[in-house]
């Protein structure tokens, strides 16, 4: 699902950029529904499906990461906490600007949920923020997750030592 969804959005990303000579990321799979018309937006589903995904990668290499030395733990740990901080700035950021042009499309009177663009960090590439926000939410999620699978090990490694 998730590599159709890539795919998909890649493709006619590509056949936008072609016509208009715009690239507007995540533009595509956000107007776009999964198969029919209310069936819900591919970037909900992409979100979701890196989220599941990565729960599945956890769950079955989850005895390997017990056994990966405490130097290596410690240095995935400080990623996983660079990343949450990371994240969480984003989607915080995201979220924020995403209401607040919500709420001048409201004052306005014309609402449009999906067309919402902000033209950071590169004013030649905007991105959707629908994507931004709901993807920098399951990297918020999945670094979150992954840092508890750490000290997870962490803790289950010190009990059979002590055993």
């Amino acid at each position: 699902m998730m590599l159709y969804i890539t795919s998909f959005g890649m493709y006619w990303s590509w056949v936008d950029y072609q016509n208009t000579g715009i690239i507007n990321v995540g533009e595509i799979i956000v107007k776009n529904d999964l198969f029919i018309d209310g069936s819900g937006k591919l970037v909900t589903y992409l979100a979701v499906f890196s989220v599941l995904s990565w729960f599945c990668v956890t769950k079955i290499g989850s005895q390997r990461v017990e056994n990966t030395p405490k130097i290596v733990k410690d240095i995935l740990s400080t990623i996983c906490v660079v990343l949450i901080v990371v994240s969480a700035y984003e989607f915080v950021y995201n979220f924020t600007v995403w209401g607040s042009l919500i709420t001048i499309d409201v004052l306005d009177k014309t609402i449009n949920l999906d067309e919402l663009n902000i033209k950071y960090p590169n004013p030649e590439t905007p991105w959707n923020l629908v994507f931004s926000t709901k993807m920098t939410l399951a990297a918020l999620i999945i670094s979150c997750h992954s840092f508890y699978v750490i000290h997870k090990s962490y803790k289950s490694t010190t009990l059979k030592n002590k055993i």
